[in-house]
């Protein structure tokens, strides 16, 4: 099966470009714990490297490392690899990040194609084990029903029963429900590895997990992006300082924050960024723009992408 990559163009996924931007304005908030410049950033970056080219421009991180697992095509990822600060590892992410050291505060995208499974959940955990105090960990999954008829049965399979939550039912993981037990998968696998971590530790020391990010969003599959920031009890008053709450994208709880993206003109999104900021929708002149797709930009205005066709 080729790789998303081969059927996918990066560049032009509307959603997934918001979503960064939003990841994006949130780590700006880690200052507290120290210069995002400072900080070490792990991930996928395919042959498109997005984030990479994002985060290195917005913070100038030059500590950049990026798994891939597709071996053969080595020497296209080299090619279009866009900064020479970007360490290439091939391989697969379950067998790359154990050999890479943690003594730096680290900002972890893994950003999978595919569902939920126990190589991402064991992703996670060396992450929990392992990351310093004020480091951010994102995970992205395929949040589509692995299959209809037997959609329990394979999602048990996926993660293993055991990690299953109580109760779940075939009913729970059809249309966005996937993504929703999913998460839950996720936030319990996080906090039973921080536990194990801090069992030794004395009490105001041990670790914690603020969840920060709960997204849900579609340009093809549909996506789950889950993630927060790992840190010890005596640095709780940095992450209170960071002040994410103030960022209306923020999720600490089960209700996500769902990425929709109307469908406009060039000359409809000029329109409506001349009457932006504003939270009073039902005002906008929308010329004939449908209710709810005003209500979508509105919402997502400062981070929508800009297409243009160049012609060289």
């Amino acid at each position: 099966m080729p790789a998303s990559y081969e059927q996918i163009n990066y560049n032009l996924r509307p959603a997934k470009q918001i979503e960064r931007r939003m990841l994006c304005e949130a780590f700006h908030r880690l200052s507290e714990f120290g210069t995002v410049r400072s900080y070490r950033y792990i991930g996928f970056g395919s042959i498109y490297f997005r984030d990479f080219v994002l985060l290195h421009k917005e913070f100038g991180i030059s500590n950049m490392i990026s798994i891939e697992r597709d071996l053969e095509k080595q020497e296209r990822f080299r090619f279009n690899r866009p900064f020479g600060c970007i360490e290439l590892r091939f391989g697969d992410s379950n067998e790359i990040l154990p050999t890479l050291p943690w003594d730096v505060r680290t900002i972890v995208w893994l950003d999978y194609d595919y569902q939920l499974d126990k190589g991402v959940l064991t992703d996670i955990s060396w992450f929990c084990a392992n990351a310093l105090s004020g480091s951010v960990l994102v995970v992205t999954v395929d949040a589509r029903p692995a299959s209809i008829k037997n959609v329990l049965e394979e999602f048990s399979q996926h993660i293993g029963e055991e990690r299953v939550p109580s109760g779940t039912g075939s009913k729970d993981l059809m249309h966005w429900g996937t993504a929703l037990v999913a998460r839950r998968v996720i936030n319990n696998h996080i906090l039973d590895e921080l536990n194990s971590r801090s069992g030794g530790r004395a009490s105001g020391s041990r670790f914690r997990y603020k969840q920060l990010f709960h997204f849900h969003y579609q340009d093809t599959a549909k996506m789950l992006t889950v993630g927060g920031v790992l840190y010890d009890e005596g640095q709780a008053g940095k992450v209170d300082a960071c002040r994410f709450g103030d960022l209306a994208f923020i999720k600490s709880e089960d209700d996500p924050h769902k990425i929709e993206v109307p469908k406009l003109t060039y000359r409809e999104l000029q329109h409506l960024d001349a009457q932006l900021p504003t939270r009073e929708y039902r005002t906008l002149d929308g010329k004939g723009i449908p209710q709810t797709d005003l209500e979508r930009y509105a919402k997502v205005y400062r981070y929508f992408p800009n297409f243009a066709e160049i012609e060289t």
